[in-house]
């Protein structure tokens, strides 16, 4: 058992006897009142999502995953393929499990794989993924007294903020928790 304030997105929480992955948590803490967890989680079994606000000091049951080291290997109809390192076992995991980490996903990634009672239910990304840049705004020096910067389009569809020295062809390291600019590679 946890505190509800150790709450973390990815995490696998048991509620009800059903298992829940966590979606997202905000901790709120109001002018007037006592602070508290909002979550959202996501029914492994029936795939429905639900929002459920915690108390501080409520305490919640955190089940156990599987992980499995496995290589992104392709995509076809919605579906992405894995590879296990060990066996070379191929499993196909549909989009609503792997969910914006789409993004960040480009073939021969090595991931982990969160395994729930022998059932694939997630995975979980590298903190960086080196991606290229594919469209982005021209440098135009000395256009203002201080570097802005500007958007840029990844590959895999990401759009992140990048600063100006960056163009179009150059591979650029991602924090994938955030989906932040960290280097040009």
């Amino acid at each position: 058992m946890i505190n509800a304030t150790q709450i973390r997105k990815g995490m696998l929480i048991k509620m009800d006897a059903m298992p829940f992955i966590v979606l997202k948590v905000s901790h709120v803490t109001p002018g007037k009142g006592k602070a508290f967890v909002q979550c959202v989680f996501r029914n492994l079994q029936s795939g429905l999502s639900k929002e459920v606000r915690f108390r501080s000091n409520d305490r919640v049951e955190e089940t156990e995953l599987e992980l499995v080291e496995m290589e992104y290997i392709y995509s076809a109809d919605n579906l992405f393929y894995f590879m296990d390192l060990e066996s070379y076992e191929q499993i196909p995991l549909d989009s609503d499990l792997i969910g914006d980490a789409v993004k960040f996903l480009q073939p021969n990634t090595k991931v982990k794989v969160e395994f729930y009672e022998g059932k694939p239910s997630g995975i979980i990304l590298p903190k960086q993924v080196t991606l290229k840049v594919l469209e982005t705004q021209a440098y135009i020096k000395e256009a203002t007294a201080q570097a802005q910067p500007k958007p840029a389009q990844l590959e895999g569809g990401h759009t992140c903020q990048v600063p100006p020295f960056v163009e179009v062809g150059d591979s650029i390291k991602v924090n994938t928790e955030t989906g932040e600019y960290v280097e040009r590679m």
